[in-house]
């Protein structure tokens, strides 16, 4: 046999019938964005100006992704888009925890490219924050095209969402000096626009809020707004969306209330709704919420499941009840932080984050009887390849790469630090249960969200994070 035939692939190679069939269509997944304006030595400034690229900003190498932007080492993109700095995650298949792990990995990915940009302080002798300024979630469209025959195009159910979502994402993730919530049409996805939440556990439970929401509309028999109507669902009367200031879409902007919602008692009744009640933003939020639980319970952990219902019941508070923008918006990556809500014990990485965290770190995988080296990705959905032996190219979608994820895991050629190994007999079940009482506290006994005050000392600031996930650093 000469050394350009192809060998039979191993056994340990073949996919199973179950990860063919998984692959041979596109998963539905979801994706978080965040932009943040970018100050240096206390003046706003463009990203661009200042650094030229983000391979001025990390020190370590970079997978060029497309265009500017470029992969991080923990799995994420970063690009500077239009005077901010824009941070994206891989994309995330739609399972059970999927809105967690969407803002695990974005975090994790804030959290990198915090320390670099401190490293780049000190060499430079200039100081830089980072000012949270909008978080976007996408969301699969994924309807064929007969299914789209009758009406229900992604353009339909972007401004049907824009009716939907806007009360309970105001209450998860709006603060009080918001202006609106999004809704904006992508082709192939759907993608929902507010203000950058200063939380993570907040910002998971408005991922789990916003997915199982947009996947349970996706399946109605049609967008029109008859079916507000019809399922009971409470709008302000009179409501109106707005089209969006950037790109197509549509956004339930404040002034398109009969006065600003973002800085009124959230507890007040004071909200005329179609049906001809009068609520409070709360109680829309809360029922809202209600009809979609089993779809967004299905989608949900049980941290951010417990927040919702906190937030929803008055329990814990919305960022709209507290004075002012709390000031940790104001420096992302130091006055908020990853705390590591979520242990990959608990909640193991997507399918996709492993293809993608493969894929950056150029571990060889083999295909087709050949040993292949990811040498770059394309886009968010496809690898490129080079072939061991003759040097082609190819180019595999992230679906493709799934049914080789397995053996992918677990090949030979992976550091020994990084491969799997039995621990010491007691610690991974002494790890285990720590993470599990990490995982069951009740948001209930957490109380409310802490409000630190921005004198305080950093040694006070970071006692109170050890005591509940849910800190906001103020200036009250």
């Amino acid at each position: 046999m000469s050394a350009n035939e192809m060998k039979r692939p191993r056994r340990s190679d073949r996919a199973p019938a179950r990860a063919t069939r998984i692959a041979g269509g596109r998963l539905p997944a979801i994706g978080l964005e965040a932009e943040f304006t970018t100050f240096v030595d206390g003046i706003a400034q463009k990203p661009e100006d200042v650094f030229g690229s983000p391979r001025k900003v990390v020190r370590g190498p970079l997978v060029h992704r497309a265009g500017k932007s470029f992969h991080l080492p923990t799995g994420g993109a970063l690009y500077f888009d239009t005077g901010v700095m824009e941070i994206a995650t891989p994309m995330i298949e739609i399972a059970q925890g999927c809105g967690a792990r969407g803002t695990r990995s974005l975090w994790e990915n804030l959290a990198f490219l915090r320390d670099e940009l401190d490293a780049w302080e000190i060499a430079h002798g200039r100081t830089v924050t980072l000012s949270g300024f909008s978080t976007h979630y996408n969301v699969s469209f994924d309807l064929s095209e007969s299914e789209q025959a009758n009406g229900r195009t992604v353009q339909r159910l972007a401004y049907l969402l824009t009716h939907v979502l806007a009360t309970p994402v105001m209450l998860l993730a709006a603060n009080r000096r918001s202006t609106g919530v999004g809704v904006r049409p992508r082709g192939n996805r759907i993608e929902i626009t507010a203000d950058f939440t200063p939380d993570a556990a907040l910002m998971a439970a408005t991922a789990t809020l916003i997915v199982g929401v947009v996947r349970e509309v996706m399946r109605w028999p049609d967008y029109s707004l008859r079916q507000l109507d019809a399922r009971g669902l409470p709008v302000v009367r009179g409501f109106v969306p707005v089209p969006h200031s950037s790109r197509k879409g549509w956004v339930a902007k404040y002034t398109c209330f009969p006065s600003n919602p973002f800085v009124a008692d959230v507890d007040d009744r004071c909200w005329d709704t179609r049906s001809g009640q009068c609520l409070s933003l709360r109680e829309m939020a809360s029922r809202t919420t209600h009809y979609f639980q089993a779809s967004i319970d299905a989608l949900g952990d049980a941290r951010s499941l417990r927040l919702i219902a906190a937030v929803m019941a008055g329990s814990v508070p919305s960022l709209l009840e507290l004075p002012d923008r709390p000031a940790s918006y104001d420096d992302v990556g130091r006055l908020c932080v990853w705390d590591d809500l979520y242990p990959v014990t608990l909640l193991p990485r997507s399918r996709y984050e492993r293809v993608v965290s493969h894929t950056i770190a150029r571990r060889r995988v083999r295909m087709r009887g050949a040993w292949h080296e990811p040498v770059g990705v394309k886009g968010w959905t496809h690898v490129v390849l080079r072939r061991d032996h003759d040097g082609a190219r190819v180019v595999r979608s992230l679906d493709d790469m799934l049914v080789h994820l397995d053996a992918w895991d677990r090949q030979p050629d992976r550091r020994v630090a990084q491969r799997r190994s039995p621990a010491a007999p007691a610690q991974p079940a002494e790890r285990r249960n720590t993470d599990r009482r990490k995982e069951d506290v009740d948001v209930s006994n957490v109380g409310t969200l802490e409000v630190v005050r921005e004198a305080d000392t950093p040694a006070k600031v970071a006692d109170a994070r050890q005591q509940s996930p849910l800190v906001i650093v103020s200036r009250v």
